[in-house]
Parts: structure tokens; sequence; C-alpha cells
């Protein structure tokens, strides 16, 4: 199965997007996949139920919150948007979203280049920072505080992220008057069209900086390693990402700071194996424990614990120790630790020794006769070649 893409990437939004941008955002994509547009067409038919799915998440708090800071296993598997009714009107959708008044398919007529406004002075953000923490079973039981080191820019001390020591050494552009953006008005048949476009003389900024300040050259960004802190939660796993916000790089114009990603990086544990929340443990006993019976010790997250080794016991036997797992990062519950019993045969036997297993070879005791339990851990065993 291919792996899902970026919630924020499939409608195209920031992370800091606000709800009436990631509406403004499904709709587009609505429009341009929905099926009743695309018949016949599978490709857009997927995309509209991504953009859909992504929606049904950003749209949510709760779930954008799980989702920020943990991705697509932070959702704990719920189902997106249920589509096996139909994929529903499409003007039913963006009445739903906004409130009503398109008037059917011909309402989107304006939408896209041909409508603009003036979004003032442009609003910067920095570039995510992305980072790999390595964690034990251990730590991923209890949780853990990490200290990561990361070179980050930062506001310049000289100038406070202005780009200029002195205020007077910035001006407003004449070119935009400060918006960043020029403005064009097109007179055509069927009335005014205007658009927007990137002022060239200030570069969309508004300003326009004289006198650079000559520790960050007019950036307002110096280069800084700092140390941060990052809590993870109990329960991460291998892969996940944990998003710190606001401690990514700074923006120019002290702007909106970019985030940091951490990336959980599990060390393997030298005996126990993870499946999900549970951990498997595989104990090897001598023949003799089988038969007789012993106290094996079993190596668990938080210390050593005794299990009885009942007498009779079948090589490929599995105890449940319950609770001994790793806890669910959604706070769903603890796992268990399963301990499948081997049993070693020796591959040579001395004089002595092999007169004594040939004086009981025939004994009944030692000719395989299964009880009806015997059975059906036998039947479970050959099912699993």
């Amino acid at each position: 199965m291919a792996e899902k893409r970026d919630y924020y990437e499939v409608l195209g939004v920031d992370r800091n997007a606000s709800l009436d941008e990631i509406k403004k955002a499904y709709r587009k994509k609505a429009i341009q996949y929905h099926p009743d547009k695309n018949p016949g067409n599978k490709e857009a038919e997927e995309k509209f139920k991504e953009a859909a799915e992504a929606y049904s998440v950003l749209s949510d708090p709760d779930k954008k919150a799980k989702y920020d800071q943990f991705g697509h296993a932070g959702l704990g598997g719920q189902p997106g948007p249920d589509f096996s009714g139909g994929f529903g009107d499409l003007n039913d959708i963006l009445n739903n979203l906004f409130g009503g008044g398109f008037g059917g398919f011909s309402g989107f007529g304006g939408f896209g280049g041909s409508r603009g406004s003036s979004q003032g002075q442009r609003v910067y953000r920095g570039r995510d920072i992305r980072v790999r923490v390595k964690m034990t079973l251990e730590e991923i039981a209890r949780g853990a505080e990490k200290e990561v080191s990361v070179e980050r820019s930062v506001p310049c001390p000289d100038c406070n992220g202005k780009g200029a020591r002195n205020s007077a050494d910035i001006k407003t552009c004449p070119a935009c008057k400060g918006t960043g953006q020029i403005k064009r008005v097109v007179n055509g048949i069927f009335g005014q069209t205007i658009s927007y476009s990137t002022c060239q003389q200030c570069g969309g900024e508004g300003k326009i900086i004289s006198n650079p300040c000559h520790t960050c050259g007019g950036s307002g960004l110096v280069r800084k390693r700092e140390t941060v802190k990052v809590n993870i939660p109990a329960g991460v796993e291998n892969g996940m990402q944990l998003t710190i916000r606001g401690a990514g790089h700074a923006a120019k114009n002290n702007g909106v700071n970019g985030d940091l990603l951490v990336l959980i990086e599990e060390v393997e544990h030298p005996y126990l194996k993870r499946d999900g929340n549970n951990l498997t443990y595989t104990k090897i006993i001598s023949v003799m424990d089988a038969m007789l019976g012993t106290t094996a010790e079993i190596p668990c997250l938080d210390g050593n614990y005794k299990v009885k080794v009942e007498p009779g016991t079948q090589s490929g036997t599995v105890v449940r120790l319950k609770g001994k797992g790793l806890p669910s990062v959604n706070s769903y519950g603890t796992g268990d630790l399963y301990v499948k019993f081997i049993v070693w045969i020796p591959k040579k036997l001395n004089k002595n020794e092999k007169e004594l297993f040939e004086s009981i070879r025939n004994n009944d005791t030692f000719t395989p006769s299964p009880s009806k339990e015997d059975k059906s851990f036998f039947d479970r065993l050959r099912d699993m070649f």
C-alpha cells in the first residue's frame, strides 16, 4: 500500500493555515476532482477522496492536534469519509462549507486567476528543521525528555530582526506603497478584472533598506546553535514524527517561525522484539526443565520476572504476561509480553547418558500419546507451517 501523503500537502495549505483557508483549499480541490465533473476518471476520484479525507482531519480541532504532533500514526487508524453511498452532490458539499449562496456550477466561473485581492505586506514563514532522536524500548515504555542540538536562524540581536539598526534606514517602497504587491486593473467587455503581482522593486517586502545591518547583512537573521528540550510521550513508534511548533528557523521580517520535526528512531532491544504495542521474547529451556517443570527468569522493561514452567511444557508453548508490553501513544491501553518456550535438544550424549535414555526409550511415558489439549496445541502448530 502506498504511503499516505501529508494532509497539508494534499490541500496545498501551510501548517499554520486557518480553518477558513483550509475550507477554501478543500473547495478548490472538490471543484477540480469531484466525480460529477470527471465522469469515469478514477484518478480524479481518488484525488477527491484524498482531499476529503485530509479536510475531515484538518477541520476537526482534536484530530488536527493529534495529526500535527504524531502524523498519520496519531489518528489510530480512524477511517476517512464513507463514500459507500456515493460522493454527494457538489453543491451540497460547498453549501455545507460556506453556508450556501453558490447557485450551481455556474457560480464558480469567476473563481481563479481573475479574482484577487490585496493581501498587504508579505508574511514570511521560517523553514522547518528535521532531527532524529534515538529511543530505547525502556524509554518508549515510560516516555522521555530528550535534548537535541540544532543550528537555527534567529532574529539578529543587533537590529532585532529588522535588517537595519536605525528605523530611519527602513523606507516604505514607493512603487507598492508598502503593500508588497502591484495592483493591475484591466477593463474588458465583461467589466474590470483586478490582479496582483509581487512588487519587483522591494521583492514583495513593502520596504527598502538603505543602510543594512552589518551583522546580518540586512536579512534580519543570524545562525545560532541551541539546545531544545523535547518531551516525547510514551508509546511512540519507529518512524513516528513529532512536531514542536515554532522551534524551527526564524523568518524574515519577524515572521512566523518554522517547526522542529522530531523523527523517532527506535533502538533495537537485545532480547525483546516489538509487535505494535506487544512484545515477544523467546526463552530456551532444557529437555529436563520441559519435562519436570521449573521457574524461568524473563526480562521485562521494568525488571526481570519469574515465570512458572509447567511440567510437560511443549516446544513452542506461548505464555502471556498481561500488561508487560508498551503503552499506546493514544492512551488506549497497554500491550502484553508473549514468551515463547523452545525446548533445546542436545545433539550429543555421552555413554552413560545414552544408556540411560535407551533404558527408558520404550516406556509408555515417552510414547507420544497427545491429550485433547495437546492435540489442539499441535494442530495450531501444524497450521503455522
